[in-house]
């Protein structure tokens, strides 16, 4: 087989390859949509990132300065206070992150 027949064909594999991992969340996603525990997970993963991601980052902040612990007390109480008046997972984790990182840059 020549070069260019073999690089043709090595395309042509990778190309299908990659076309067929790309499509295939979408097959497996079809059966999923009507499944209880997926609408479970939907309604209560944001949650339980979000105390995940709060129990780490409280575990990991036990050496910092006093100071370093009040603003991170302090974006915790916004972050978890901005989720229960909004609801929104997403919005709550960037304004309570953004929070932090403010503080610490300007008083940390």
């Amino acid at each position: 087989m020549s070069d260019n027949a073999y690089i043709a064909l090595l395309v042509a594999v990778s190309a299908a390859v990659t076309w067929a991992l790309r499509a295939l969340p979408f097959a497996a996603l079809a059966p999923l949509r009507t499944s209880r525990i997926v609408r479970y997970l939907s309604v209560h993963m944001p949650v339980g990132v979000m105390v995940i991601l709060a129990i780490y980052t409280l575990h990991t902040m036990t050496t910092e300065t006093p100071a370093q612990i009040l603003w991170l007390a302090l974006a915790v109480a916004v972050t978890a206070g901005l989720h229960l008046w909004r609801g929104q997972a997403l919005l709550s984790i960037l304004v309570g992150t953004a929070g932090y990182v403010t503080l610490m840059s300007l008083w940390g």
